[in-house]
């Protein structure tokens, strides 16, 4: 319904006041201003609380966000109808509508924004680990509507004042092509960034290994950079091209986040070997860093060289504790093979002498 038919249909109860268009205006507009007011009663008192009675609390927020949009369209259109009781210039009013449409459009962009953040947080608190809409990718999805709708509203505004997007266009092609030559770093840390929030191969509070040898806790994932905080308390700044193109191990993914270390231990030939896996197993069990669930496992791995080689395999609580567990079991089992006689072997080299040299005449 436009301006003219909303006029068409008010015209009998305006007949009365031909004679004094600003009194027909004045009139207009209480009657928009009543009737938005009641649309805005009707969305809040009545749709409101049938939407209450639901379960699922997006539909009151749809019809909350809703209501600010709702009244002030019909604000803006009952008020350029007054604006046509005047009878201005047909130049006057070909701004007036630009100028309306203009104030619909920047209403209803901020409604869908909205609706879409809406839309997107529910899909967020809703999701699974296979989820494309998550926690971590949740700015990108908000980012992305709000980009799209703007760029949206900026066009049908163009066409609401009749500006041809022709030239803009083009303009707005060769600057890109411009800016992607003069910033394809830059471009190529933001698309690996959005890939990275989007795929999530690590989340922030994960340990991760590069295929450099850096290791440490993942502290921010932003769009630019991923930063890793080392053992020894040092920031690491990576950029998210090489996070993207590099081999990442991460220990703390899969099902849980305990980390499984391996202990390797080397017996002389000639050892007992029930009474070295008795030992081990027992070492492990009586540490209170290693997790009794999955319980720790001994294991003889091969016929070495010089030594039957065994390696012991228990879990920690988190990767972190990697390096104290390690020193802490290689302490006591190294202590427990000499108080029970078990020679740990090591390299050896005999030397002999095959001829001992002559003294100088």
């Amino acid at each position: 319904m436009n301006e003219q038919s909303l006029l068409d249909l008010l015209q009998p109860l305006l007949g009365y006041f031909d004679q004094y268009p600003f009194i027909k205006s004045l009139l207009v507009l209480l009657i928009t201003f009543t009737f938005a007011n009641v649309t805005a009663f009707i969305l809040t008192r009545v749709f409101l609380i049938l939407a209450h009675l639901t379960r699922s609390s997006l539909d009151d927020q749809l019809i909350y966000i809703m209501r600010r949009p709702l009244f002030w369209s019909v604000i803006i259109v009952g008020s350029l109808v007054a604006i046509l009781l005047l009878a201005p210039s047909e130049r006057a009013m070909a701004i007036f509508k630009s100028v309306a449409l203009t104030m619909l459009i920047v209403v209803w962009s901020q409604f869908f924004i909205k609706v879409a953040m809406v839309l997107f947080s529910a899909l967020s608190a809703r999701s699974s680990v296979n989820s494309l809409v998550r926690p971590q990718t949740l700015p990108l999805f908000n980012n992305l509507a709000m980009i799209l709708v703007i760029g949206g509203a900026i066009y049908f505004i163009f066409q609401a004042w009749n500006i041809d997007m022709t030239a803009w266009l083009a303009s707005a092609g060769i600057v890109g092509i411009a800016v992607g030559f003069a910033a394809k770093d830059t471009l190529a840390n933001l698309f690996s960034g959005v890939f990275i929030l989007a795929d999530a191969p690590y989340k922030v509070g994960d340990y991760v290994v590069l295929e450099s040898g850096e290791r440490g806790k993942v502290t921010h994932i932003g769009i630019r950079s991923t930063r890793l905080l080392t053992r020894d308390d040092v920031e690491i700044t990576i950029p998210n091209a090489i996070m993207g193109n590099t081999r990442i191990v991460n220990e703390s993914g899969g099902p849980h986040l305990k980390f499984r270390i391996r202990i390797k231990v080397g017996v002389a030939y000639g050892s007992d070997i029930d009474k070295v896996r008795e030992i081990l197993q027992t070492i492990a069990e009586k540490e209170s860093s290693v997790c009794q669930t999955p319980e720790p496992r001994v294991r003889f791995r091969q016929f070495g060289g010089s030594s039957l080689d065994f390696e012991l395999l228990c879990w920690v609580d988190e990767p972190e504790l990697r390096g104290r567990v390690v020193d802490a079991l290689n302490t006591t089992i190294y202590k427990r093979f000499a108080e029970e006689g078990i020679e740990i072997p090591y390299s050896k080299h005999d030397v002999f002498i095959k001829e001992m040299p002559r003294a100088p005449e």
